[in-house]
Order: structure tokens, then C-alpha cells, then sequence
């Protein structure tokens, strides 16, 4: 009985152990691990491909492409991956055969890069091949300099670039404005406008809120422009707002009313200028703070009627207009406009607004039988363009709809 019942197991075990002997035996008889080419060590792959860019002892072109070729009919590339100092991948294309890879990006200038190249036998044995190589450095730079110096500043502080060569071209405007980075906190959506080719403005739809921090970099260095030009340095720039701070200065009710975070403040009485000498209408920024001032007549085509010396004077055009301290006409602010073009007040409110703004705080004058300010030219008249016009100044937005993201289609690395 005892028999029987053991009799069943004791076959089943003998069973698994033949089972397992000739599964070991099976192995042993193809060589093992060994025996199994993907298993191998990879080869030196370096008989087996060849590379267009450089070798060891030169530096390759960055306007050529690089290009992995598979030597023979005994072997394929399976793979290439091309990566900077960064680990910035650089695109490319390898062909259905694995005969050929080709970067479809342009290079950086003055870049050092790692090309990894894995390649498979006639028989799938891995074969590995890495090549280190610099590119030339480029002959033509683009330098970006950006502005205004770092520091706090009012909410209508645009943000600039001045670049130390002219681009004309569409294309490359694209593949500069792309790689000019803005960004803020609190987060708010702006777009570069090209003012002209060497100068470009950035702003957000409206002005850009109370304490918030801006940070701007490019990412343009190496990068190639067109035309045999490439991407310089750019020093990078940290800028931050302060309170929102709104001068209206209504030239027909000759009142100022002055605002901090939409909150009336402070009226002043004022004088703007006189019939012929009328003060600029629209939006202006506060471009220095200047205790004081010299002003003659023949500044202005006057002459030598007059030759004082004005006190708390913050200058909001390049032209010479100013906000500042006129007491020889208190008896007529609050009342008439006789002023020459700036906006007088009294000495104490000169005084109190000269120490309330900061530079990029809002003036906006309203009512004045004046010109319109303009844009560029003669200060900071970035907000009396309209939005969509704005954006169509930017390489990238032109044509877009608001809020649309451009196509990055031309994107020469990932963003950093």
C-alpha cells in the first residue's frame, strides 16, 4: 500500500529531472550564452562604417551635414545617436536598409560633440563605434545684447535686444526671435517685435504685472543664422517690477491723477503745452530721473528766450519732454495749458512724484490738442501700438492667431 502510493511521485520527480538534465544538455550543445550573437560582446565597428564630418585630427564643417556610412553588404547601421557637451540630441534620418544616417539640423559653430554608432554582422553579432569631434568655430558672430540694465522697473519697462549685426532675412529673424527667451513670474504671454533689423522690443499684451520677476537669456550661441553667421554671447538679464504705478495726465481738465495698483493716490494740478508747443497724446514711459535739468529756448527752435535750470525733472521722451517742477506758472496750473510741451506742476508735487516712479512707470496723456506719441523713436512708445500689430512685427507670431503657439518646426536645439 505504502508502494503504491509512493510510486506515482517517484516517477513524476525522475520525469522533471531527465526533463531538466536534457534542457541542460540541450543548452550545452549550442554552446551556451556564448553561443548566442546578441548576447556577445559588441565589435569595434569602426572597419565597418565611415564618417563624413572629422576624424581625430581636424574639426568638422557645421554648415555640412554629418553622415554615418555602412562599408560593404555584410553589415547595417541599426542606430546613431549624436548628442553635444549639453546632451542636446542633434536629428537625423537612418534609411530603411541601415546603409545610411545623415543629421537633417545644422550643427553649432564651436561645438564638441559625441557621434554613437551601433551597428549588426551578416550574422546579428552588435558591433559599437563612438567618434568624438569639435566643429570650426564660426568667422561671423551675432552678439545679443540685452536691455535695460538689470534692476527694478515700472510695468511699462519693455524688454530689449540689440544685436551687433543686421538680419534681414525672414528665416533667420525666425531662428534668432526663437532662440531670445523671455519668461516671468507670475507667467504672462509676450512676443518679440523687430523694430528694426538689428533691434528688437518685447512686451506682453498689456503692461506686465506688479512684482513680477522677468529673466531673459538666448540660447542663440553656435547656432547657425544664414549666411555664414552664427550665434554669439548674450550676457543674460534679470529684471523685476515693482507697484503698478499710472500717471493720466488729462491736458483738458489740466489734473494728473496719479494711481498705485489701480488706487488713486495723489491729483495734481498741472500746465501741459501751450497751442504750437502741444504735449504728445498716448502712452509714455519714464526713461530717467534727473534732480535737475538745463533747458534753453534753442533746444526747442526758441532761441535764446530762456535759460533755466529745472528741478525734479523725469524724462518720458528723448525729444526733451519731461514731467517736472515749473513754479513760475503755479497761477496757471489747474487752470491752462503754457507750457513749451513738458507737464509742470509745483515744486512739492514735482518733488513727491520725482520720489514716488521709478524708471518704466506709466504716463499716459489724454486730451491734448498734440501729435500722437510715437513708437520707437523718441522713447519708449511700445503700448500705443495694438496688440495684433504688435505681433505682427515677430518673425514667429506674424500670421498667427492670438495665443497660438508658433510651429517649431525650425527649431535648431531643444529648449533649455
Amino acid at each position: 500500500m505504502s508502494h503504491t502510493s509512493r510510486s506515482p511521485r517517484t516517477r513524476a520527480v525522475l520525469t522533471c529531472t531527465l526533463l531538466v538534465a536534457s534542457l541542460i544538455a540541450g543548452l550545452s550543445g549550442c554552446g551556451g550564452p556564448s553561443g548566442n550573437p546578441l548576447s556577445a560582446k559588441p565589435y569595434d565597428a569602426a572597419d565597418q562604417i565611415s564618417f563624413s564630418g572629422a576624424g581625430e585630427n581636424h574639426k568638422a564643417d557645421p554648415d555640412k551635414p554629418l553622415e554615418v556610412t555602412s562599408k560593404g553588404d555584410d553589415g547595417r547601421i541599426t542606430d546613431v545617436t549624436a548628442t553635444d557637451a549639453a546632451g542636446r540630441y542633434v536629428r537625423g534620418e537612418l534609411t530603411d536598409d541601415g546603409s545610411r544616417w545623415r543629421s537633417t539640423v545644422p550643427l553649432a559653430a564651436g561645438a564638441h560633440y559625441t557621434l554613437r554608432v551601433s551597428t549588426e554582422d551578416s550574422n546579428g553579432a552588435p558591433g559599437r563605434r563612438t567618434i568624438y569631434f569639435t566643429t570650426s568655430s564660426a568667422r561671423k558672430l551675432l552678439k545679443v545684447t540685452f536691455g535695460p540694465k538689470a534692476g527694478e522697473y515700472g510695468v511699462g519697462q519693455p524688454v530689449t535686444a540689440k544685436l551687433s549685426r543686421a538680419v534681414k532675412d525672414p528665416s533667420a529673424r525666425a531662428v534668432v526671435e526663437r532662440a531670445l527667451k523671455v519668461d516671468s513670474q507670475p507667467a504672462v504671454d509676450g512676443v518679440w517685435h523687430w523694430v528694426d533689423s538689428k533691434t528688437l522690443h518685447y512686451r506682453p499684451q498689456d503692461y506686465w504685472p506688479a512684482h513680477a520677476t522677468i529673466n531673459v537669456h538666448s540660447n542663440l550661441k553656435g547656432i547657425r543664422i544664414g549666411g555664414g553667421l552664427y550665434g554669439g554671447d548674450a550676457k543674460s538679464l534679470k529684471l523685476t517690477t515693482g507697484d503698478r504705478i499710472e500717471a493720466l495726465t488729462d491736458s483738458g481738465t489740466h489734473q494728473m491723477t496719479v494711481k498705485r495698483n489701480g488706487v488713486p493716490i495723489r491729483t495734481i494740478p498741472i500746465t501741459t503745452g501751450m497751442p504750437g508747443f502741444d504735449t504728445r497724446n498716448g502712452t509714455k514711459v519714464i526713461l530717467a530721473k534727473e534732480s535737475a535739468v538745463r533747458m534753453t529756448g534753442a533746444s526747442i527752435g526758441l532761441g535764446n528766450s530762456y535759460d533755466l535750470m529745472v528741478y525734479w525733472a523725469a524724462r518720458v521722451t528723448w525729444s526733451g519732454e519731461y514731467v517736472h517742477a515749473a513754479p513760475w506758472s503755479t497761477g496757471s496750473q489747474g487752470v491752462a495749458n503754457v507750457s513749451h510741451g513738458c507737464t509742470g506742476m509745483s515744486t512739492e508735487n514735482a518733488q513727491w512724484f520725482f520720489n514716488t516712479v521709478r524708471l518704466g512707470d506709466v504716463v499716459k496723456v489724454v486730451n491734448s490738442n498734440g501729435a500722437d506719441m510715437t513708437t520707437f523713436d523718441n522713447g519708449y512708445g511700445d503700448w500705443n501700438m495694438a496688440w495684433n500689430d504688435w505681433r505682427q512685427g515677430s518673425a514667429l507670431a506674424a500670421g498667427q492667431r492670438d495665443g497660438a503657439t508658433p510651429a517649431d518646426s525650425a527649431r535648431l536645439r531643444p529648449q533649455v
